[in-house]
């Protein structure tokens, strides 16, 4: 067999191609990204002992399980990170937070940013590396996350300051300029959970309606804002109107939402005028 005929294969049992090129570099033992090289060896033959591994992945993947817990990496906003059944996968739609985040951050200036649920880091990693100027902080409420988030910042070499505990609990002497989140907001019924079910249920759920730990965020978020700064939220694809009322309810200004890479309203955050 050979590496083309392993891909067609693969294919043929429904996964898409390019993640069967991923877990088929990872089988063998290459950079994840190196599709030239597979292209250049695509008519070797794949050894016994390397078949046995991609296949082994490959029905893995078709359980269910995220290609970063398979291969142990992802790619985000120009990091890697290392990645695994501890913290929820990062999707490339968060790249939207990060970005929102650093148009509110001029480069070099000072600042203290907070990233509420931080998993494995992936958002408050982003935004030290992209402005060294800032004091980022990263709290979770889970030990193994943070342990991921921590091995992260060290392999990376970015000072990130992270906290155990439930959301603004650590941090409750401090303000920021900049509070970000991507928490659970999938609704506890949803019909999507099953397919989800590899990643940790308390990094997705979050009551019947989804909104109960962005209501806590938002509640919560003004004692920890100096005035003006900015309170920026993930939420579901179809939460955006109900994030926008909760931050105005609250007082916030200047609500808006932000658009992912779908186009679909995937961000809404507001300004604190504070006193």
């Amino acid at each position: 067999m050979t590496l083309a005929d392993a891909l067609c294969d693969a294919e043929n049992a429904g996964l898409p191609r390019h993640e069967a090129r991923m877990l088929l570099l990872h089988a063998l033992g290459q950079p994840t990204h190196a599709r030239a090289w597979l292209l250049a060896h695509d008519g070797d033959a794949l050894a016994p002992a390397c078949a046995e591994r991609f296949s082994a992945l490959a029905a893995r993947r078709l359980r269910g399980e995220p290609v970063a817990y398979l291969t142990g990496r992802k790619d985000f906003h120009g990091l890697t990170l290392q990645i695994d059944a501890r913290v929820l996968d990062p999707r490339d739609d968060t790249e939207t937070l990060v970005d929102w985040a650093l148009d509110l951050l001029p480069p070099g200036q000072p600042a203290h940013v907070l990233d509420l649920g931080t998993g494995s880091g992936a958002i408050a990693l982003a935004i030290a590396h992209a402005r060294p100027a800032a004091r980022v902080w990263a709290v979770d409420a889970s030990a193994d996350a943070l342990a991921v988030a921590q091995g992260n910042a060290e392999r990376l070499g970015l000072p990130v300051a992270l906290r155990h505990g439930d959301w603004f609990a650590p941090v409750a002497d401090e303000a920021f300029d900049v509070v970000a989140s991507n928490p659970p907001y999938i609704a506890a019924g949803d019909a999507h959970l099953p397919a989800l079910r590899h990643e940790p249920r308390q990094s997705l759920v979050s009551g019947a309606d989804g909104l109960d730990d962005l209501r806590r965020i938002v509640a919560g978020a003004p004692a920890h804002l100096r005035p003006g700064g900015w309170l920026l939220l993930e939420h579901g694809w179809d939460q955006a109107a109900a994030v926008r009322a909760l931050l105005a309810g609250a007082g916030f200004e200047d609500v808006a939402s932000r658009r992912d890479l779908a186009g679909i309203e995937r961000c809404s955050g507001g300004r604190w005028r504070g006193v």
